[in-house]
């Protein structure tokens, strides 16, 4: 071999590109390869890595699109390109095309939040307000259609770039979902699993739309207002506690209270002699089987005080009271109850209509004596 042709023949190599790209970051999205005005060499080795693919785009158009492995480039393997440049016969110079890289993995743990409260309607306490945050992991199913419709002429784009869309995407789709689940506003803290799963599902079309799978998203916390936590935790002590019990005990702290605050020997007696009076009433409550009275040895016992019955009565499917029989046969009078209205008291086995109830059949009206026996 002469040395022209050795030269020749080492030019000719010098002329074979190699179209790669290695990502050295965690957040590239899409990388433009760079070539001096955009030209590639008949014959150039394309290599595509895993979790990568390669858009051939030429004047705007999107032309072809590589999986990952290796190729040469001929207008065997670019026939859109092909196609559009009008190659009829094949090509042997260079040609122009924009090449871009487009990462295919998992990006993961990606921050969402909702920047403004969410205000949802709950039947017990009104209109409230909710703030939720958590991640999401995406990846690009569609490269193609995401260069064309989200990157455009970027020749370096990065997850940051996307992120801010994607967030306010998930914003909106969390405050339609929420809306129209329509839970018991302490439910939602509690159900994040089922309430993830079921945005996620809104959410896919909305990604898929632009060339993005939504892979996983995740709730982390549904907060509310501290004032209106307290007040549900209230209300869920309250929905399972013996009221009549309560309020015997809050009555005993206070009066506890009162009597160390009293000074002197007088008031020392007062909170003792107190603290035997509440012991007693505090043991005939927890214990309803000791309910003989503490007496002085040689001191007649009085009667039993006389126990109000206090009823429970049910509005509009929530559970009132309880209360006793005169403000209940008022509630009855100005009509807040009526004769089917459910009524529960003490020893009964289920909720009956008021007008089952013996002792409330008086409300009724129209009660007649029975006849005088004849003399």
């Amino acid at each position: 071999m002469g040395l022209f042709d050795e030269i020749k023949n080492k030019l000719k190599y010098e002329f074979i590109d190699i179209v790669e790209w290695l990502d050295s970051t965690n957040d590239t999205i899409v990388h433009r390869f760079e070539r001096y005005q955009n030209e590639i060499k008949n014959g150039a080795k394309l290599i595509v890595r895993e979790g990568q693919m390669a858009v051939f785009i030429n004047e705007g158009q999107l032309a072809d699109v590589f999986k990952p492995g290796t190729y040469e480039l001929t207008t065997q393997n670019l026939p859109v390109l092909a196609t559009l440049k009008g190659w009829k016969y094949g090509f042997n110079s260079p040609f122009k095309a924009e090449v871009y890289f487009v990462s295919t993995r998992i990006f993961t743990d990606e921050k969402w939040g909702t920047k403004n409260p969410i205000t949802l309607s709950d039947g017990r306490f009104g209109l409230v307000e909710i703030r939720a945050y958590g991640t999401y992991t995406f990846r690009i199913t569609d490269p193609g259609k995401f260069i064309i419709d989200v990157v455009g002429t970027d020749g370096h784009f990065t997850n940051y770039e996307i992120s801010e869309h994607l967030k306010s995407l998930i914003a909106t789709r969390f405050t339609d979902t929420v809306g129209e689940a329509n839970l018991p506003i302490e439910l939602y803290a509690a159900n994040t699993t089922e309430l993830s799963e079921t945005c996620q599902e809104v959410m896919m079309p909305e990604f898929e739309r632009i060339g993005i799978g939504l892979e996983k998203f995740y709730i982390e916390n549904v907060s509310m207002p501290e004032d209106l936590k307290k007040e549900i935790f209230e209300y869920s002590r309250l929905d399972k506690l013996d009221m009549s019990k309560l309020s015997q005990f809050k009555a005993a702290k206070a009066m506890e209270a009162a009597a160390k605050n009293e000074g002197g020997t007088a008031g020392a007696g007062m909170g003792m002699g107190m603290g035997f009076v509440l012991a007693q009433q505090m043991g005939q409550t927890l214990n309803p089987m000791n309910t003989q009275p503490i007496t002085q040895p040689g001191t007649p016992a009085p009667p039993p005080i006389p126990v109000q019955i206090q009823y429970y009565y049910a509005v509009n499917g929530q559970q009132m009271g309880p209360v006793p029989f005169d403000k209940l046969k008022e509630l009855f009078a100005n009509r807040t109850i009526n004769k089917d209205s459910l009524i529960w008291k003490q020893g009964m086995a289920a909720w009956t209509s008021l007008k089952d109830v013996e002792e409330l059949k008086s409300f009724l009206g129209g009660n007649t004596p029975p006849p005088l026996p004849e003399s």
